[in-house]
């Protein structure tokens, strides 16, 4: 997938000013890309112009437009997305109770080498993530993942792990958002 540019991210007032626009296209884009596995986990697949809405949103919230925040950002978000081919999404794990959260965080630190996309081979791979994003004791409620899929399209999204056994099976209009994003 192309990396946003620098030239793709206008001025504050400009974003001011196309930005409800903006979301809304944002939002339909991510309604075929979020994939809900369980009761607490949500796959958000990432898209040029999602990453582009974070870039905008963290600046406006920040209210950091300099040329080295504007570039932080651009960085840090770009390592997000996948190569041509692949796939790749934000994890949230989302759990409202504080406790019932750390508790499930610990337990589940494994996680994601648990995960699995089928392809339409019928094959299954695990996502490529951050080491990082899982601490000794507890793994992070937002995970960066990244699907080797080589061109294949997904069809099915999974976790294979003792105590929790969940999947689910992208419906048409996901797998074809999903197979186009493979040929951007």
């Amino acid at each position: 997938m192309k990396s946003v540019r620098r030239e793709d991210i206008p001025d504050p007032e400009a974003y001011e000013k196309m930005r409800e626009a903006f979301r809304q296209e944002i939002m339909e884009v991510k309604k075929w890309r979020r994939v809900h596995l369980g009761s607490h986990l949500t796959f958000l697949f990432e898209t040029t112009e999602t990453i582009r809405y974070q870039v905008l949103e963290m600046l406006r919230i920040e209210d950091q437009w300099e040329e080295p925040e504007v570039n932080r950002e651009l960085k840090t978000h770009n390592d997000l997305l996948a190569d041509r081919g692949d796939l790749a999404c934000t994890l949230l794990i989302e759990i409202e109770d504080p406790l019932q959260r750390d508790i499930l965080l610990g337990k589940w630190l494994d996680l994601p080498s648990c995960i699995y996309m089928e392809l339409e081979d019928g094959s299954r791979i695990t996502p490529d993530f951050d080491r990082g994003q899982a601490g000794v004791d507890r793994l992070s409620s937002v995970l960066y993942l990244k699907f080797p899929c080589g061109g294949k399209k997904p069809s099915r999204l999974g976790i294979d792990k003792d105590g929790l056994q969940l999947d689910v099976q992208l419906n048409q209009t996901q797998q074809e958002a999903l197979a186009a994003d493979l040929r951007i």
